[in-house]
């Protein structure tokens, strides 16, 4: 009887305060995470009017085009790492010093942050799949360059294009994932697609090491390009388009132009051209932005409360990751006398590590999303997409995120004190391991946060954050050096856990208040347009 006078009464308050405020029922549905409305909660209440399929492609063809969009990814980060035991061979071959050799990764770097603005606007609006043909396209014209080249002015100007090539393959892949998983899955989907982010910079010194060693450095270029080539093809012949600005769930059949080989062929032999029989072509899936896009799109996103303090921690956070990347092979080779080649073959613990957080924090963000589910009361249809005026994705994604950060700031010191104390190699492999399994986590539960948050333009999102990030960490890459030669490696890995530390509440701050933020954006948004229509 008490509790059937609680719940009235509860009822009562909450639909007195809706008045008040002249709330909608979405918004009461996203008020749902407050404590007088967890018992009261209805079932009804969450349960939106019936929407289309969120994606058709089946599981079989979305895993084909999640293994191509995760080699693709490889190729920006391989190509950036693979450089590296190298540098001082080509500063011998090239006659220059190997601080100049050192200015083509700091420009590297750069271009990997501003090309992407130009290809995400392209990949929002017109297609996934001529972005990915553009950007492998310029990639292996700029290694059949740079294999050939022989002075120092060409390598740097070759490296900017090669750079602006790769770059946009990290975020199409995340893109392409957005385009085809909700947000219930998302968390582990976006790890797999990001395999390729997390072996690249362990397989790139292994690789470059070897090659360098037996075959010159010049085997770089050409391994780069063959590997380039080979991607090329698969996409035109395999890759269909995703993007929901043109194919919508991947109902509506792209432009001919737009179709890979297989689809053509399906289309030839009288099938379904993405082989789903059976399934109506519907239009109203199309998700065309809602603001025309331009390369300055990704930097409105740092004008955003909530997108600003995660891009802007994402960016420091990877500069950090960074540092201690660009720096381990020199440390190796002057407190062990290494080769290029085992220097190499040492990248692989923090490879490995970054490899095996894609399962265990993709399963732990998804995990935690159903647990919210569940604290909601909304059942879940894996099919549709989850709204976000009814889940709070700020809190289920950052409450695994934080505290893998802090352990990264732990990993860390342990990394550069074993470093500064000539500790065993066993101990410093070890702690890189740790460092890339946190680490990787962490940053996958911000990209995933990024790409939830801007559904309509998840290309630009990522390429925001993928510009931001690059900015940072060229500029890390120009001081850490100083930084070591100055204070020591130990107090560098002070100096920069400390500054994740100290940025760390900026998190907590989205956490708690970013829905709210988000939805003031979004109000923000809506008039604006509606004072753009009547103008």
């Amino acid at each position: 009887m008490e509790d059937s006078k609680v719940e009235e009464s509860q009822q009562n308050l909450s639909e007195d305060s809706s008045q008040e405020l002249t709330t909608t029922a979405d918004d009461y549905a996203a008020e749902a995470t407050s404590p007088i409305d967890d018992n009261t909660k209805e079932k009804g209440t969450f349960r939106e009017q019936q929407e289309p399929l969120y994606s058709t492609f089946p599981r079989s063809q979305k895993m084909l085009i999640l293994i191509i969009g995760s080699f693709a990814g490889l190729v920006s980060p391989l190509t950036g790492s693979i450089y590296l035991p190298a540098l001082n061979t080509i500063a011998a071959d090239l006659g220059v010093r190997t601080s100049l050799v050192n200015l083509t990764i700091t420009t590297y770097q750069i271009f990997q942050g501003l090309a992407p603005s130009f290809m995400a606007s392209l990949a929002d609006t017109r297609g996934r799949r001529p972005t990915y043909l553009l950007a492998f396209s310029i990639y292996i014209i700029a290694n059949l360059a740079l294999a050939l080249q022989d002075s120092y002015a060409a390598l740097m100007v070759l490296r900017c294009l090669q750079s602006a090539g790769s770059s946009a393959t990290i975020a199409l892949g995340s893109a392409v994932v957005a385009d085809m998983v909700t947000r219930a899955e998302r968390g582990s989907w976006v790890g797999y697609a990001g395999l390729g982010i997390s072996l690249g910079p362990a397989l790139g010194p292994t690789i470059g090491g070897l090659l360098n060693q037996f075959l010159g450095w010049r085997s770089i270029f050409w391994f780069l390009l063959i590997l380039g080539s080979v991607l090329l093809v698969i996409i035109f012949m395999f890759m269909p388009e995703t993007g929901r600005a043109v194919v919508g769930n991947g109902s509506v059949k792209p432009a001919w132009w737009d179709l890979s080989l297989a689809q053509w062929l399906r289309i030839r032999s009288g099938h379904h051209f993405n082989g789903t029989e059976g399934v109506e072509e519907d239009i109203s899936t199309i998700n065309k932005p809602k603001k025309r896009l331009n390369p300055i799109s990704s930097l409105r996103i740092l004008l955003e409360p909530e997108g600003g303090i995660t891009l802007g921690f994402g960016a420091i956070f990877f500069a950090g990751y960074f540092m201690v990347m660009t720096t381990l092979s020199e440390q190796l080779t002057a407190r062990f006398g290494f080769s290029s080649a085992i220097v190499g073959l040492c990248y692989l613990p923090l490879g490995f590590g970054s490899l095996c957080s894609r399962w265990t924090s993709g399963l732990l963000f998804d995990w935690n999303f159903r647990r919210h589910a569940r604290l909601l009361g909304v059942p879940l249809d894996l099919s549709r997409q989850q709204r976000l005026e009814t889940f709070p994705i700020e809190r289920i994604r950052l409450e695994i995120c934080i505290p893998m950060i802090y352990i990264s700031c732990g990993t860390l010191l342990a990394y550069a004190w074993a470093m500064q104390t000539n500790a065993s190699l066993a101990g410093i492999e070890v702690s890189l391991f740790f460092l890339g399994l946190f680490y990787s986590g962490a940053q996958q539960g911000l990209n995933t946060l990024i790409v939830d948050t801007h559904a309509d333009t998840p290309a630009t999102a990522t390429s925001a954050n993928n510009l931001f990030r690059c900015l940072m960490s060229s500029g890390g890459t120009a001081v850490a050096p100083l930084m070591i030669e100055k204070i020591g490696i130990g107090l560098m890995g002070v100096f920069v856990s400390g500054i994740w530390f100290v940025f760390s509440p900026c998190l907590w701050a989205v956490l708690l208040y970013g829905k709210q933020w988000r939805e003031h954006e979004k109000i923000k948004h809506e008039k604006e347009n509606s004072n753009g229509q009547k103008v």
